[in-house]
């Protein structure tokens, strides 16, 4: 099954909260290798929603306020499971995850049920703490999960839809993707990894470090 079959099966759902400058740019980007973007509004205070509004192949969802990341992702994948595709591609708006690797998630699809981007490999660009968090992240969740996590901390991830109902997130914040790894652990679904860059320009970071923190010990002993 090659990537233009693929295509039709696959829809992106892109989370975003004041992305105004470069949202326009990963929606029109990721539908040249998906059928549909489904674009959550986790409360944006800017121009983001009218940015992509009236383009008909984006299916957009306004959230009443910033309920979180974790949220968000959770109300786009439960809609791309109403819409029957077969895939879904998660991506942030702000180009943090090139739209121009959705072929690799595709063809690393096969045999997976989740397939994660890998900064961990290529990550030059990465500022230093954003090294060492998320090294110490992915060794801690590699030992909760037992099995090699790559790059616990990427959100650029690929998911076999038929397979993630039980894994959904509880979380509303960031702290939502490292769940949905334990979860997916836990179902015995397969999990695979694709290298990919680790971009970092002007983008004001949305996640909050103590916070963040606090969610991730919280999970790590929560008993599922």
């Amino acid at each position: 099954m090659n990537n233009t079959s693929l295509k039709n099966k696959t829809c992106a759902v892109i989370p975003f909260f004041n992305e105004e400058k470069k949202i326009k740019d990963v929606v029109n980007q990721s539908l040249q290798y998906v059928d549909l973007v489904i674009a959550v509004n986790d409360g944006s205070t800017d121009k983001s929603e009218k940015i992509i509004s009236g383009n008909d192949k984006v299916r957009l969802i306004n959230l009443s306020r910033n309920f979180g990341k974790g949220f968000a992702l959770k109300t786009g994948l439960q809609k791309a499971i109403e819409f029957n595709y077969q895939f879904a591609i998660t991506l942030d708006a702000d180009m943090q995850h090139p739209p121009e690797y959705i072929p690799y998630f595709l063809n690393a699809v096969k045999g997976n049920d989740i397939v994660i981007g890998n900064r961990l490999s290529l990550m030059s660009n990465m500022p230093f703490h954003r090294k060492l968090s998320n090294l110490l992240t992915s060794k801690i969740l590699s030992v909760k999960c037992k099995q090699k996590i790559k790059d616990s901390q990427c959100g650029y991830r690929l998911f076999r839809l038929s397979s993630i109902k039980n894994i959904l997130p509880d979380e509303a914040g960031f702290e939502a993707e490292s769940e949905m790894i334990i979860k997916a652990a836990l179902n015995k679904l397969q999990i695979g990894f694709v290298d990919i860059p680790s971009i970092y320009a002007d983008e004001v970071s949305k996640i909050r470090a103590f916070k963040a923190i606090i969610g991730f010990i919280r999970i790590l002993f929560k008993k599922y």
